[in-house]
């Protein structure tokens, strides 16, 4: 809290595996990103430093900052549109399996999905991410939101149906 190099040295060697380790299993396939989003959270516990009250362990409290830093990851990507496999705008991947009709509507597809998900209530479009991109289970989710496993299961239930209603109405 002193800003103390030494010691600011020392937090990320004894966390830092962990902290990406996490990182890195919240965002297959994109472990391009993995390092920024682990620099990231380093950064912000560094700031947030004066905050910790030692209530848990130093790095409970530091996977619950990767944890709110991959949701935002998650958040802002569903805000930009996904371009097509391949880097550079027209570039081609080198996989000659793909077709470009094949590329074209999975393209179309991701694009529909992410739309539907943006056009959904909040809470449900983090549900369904939490439980589909992120793999959480019902117990994860409820501890997180503050409800029982079975309203998180019914949350989820209406969810799905809305996204099936805009999907179909889409």
């Amino acid at each position: 809290m002193r800003k103390d190099r030494k010691a600011t040295a020392k937090l990320v060697e004894l966390h830092a595996d962990a902290i990406h380790a996490y990182v890195a299993s919240r965002l297959v396939p994109q472990v391009d990103k993995v390092d920024d989003l682990t620099q990231e959270v380093f950064l912000a516990a560094w700031k947030g430093l004066p905050d910790y009250r030692g209530d848990s362990p130093l790095r409970s409290w530091l996977l619950g900052i990767a944890r709110h830093k991959v949701e935002d990851h998650y958040r802002a990507r569903l805000q930009l549109p996904e371009p097509l496999p391949g880097g550079e705008e027209g570039d081609l991947p080198d996989e000659p399996e793909l077709e470009l009709d094949e590329m074209l509507d999975q393209a179309k597809l991701r694009e529909r999905v992410r739309k539907v998900i943006e056009s959904l209530p909040h809470p449900y479009a983090l549900l369904l991410l939490w439980r589909y991109w992120e793999k959480r289970s019902a117990r994860e989710m409820s501890a997180r939101i503050g409800r029982t496993e079975k309203a998180v299961e019914r949350l989820l239930a209406r969810a799905r149906a809305e996204f099936r209603k805009r999907w179909s109405d889409a």
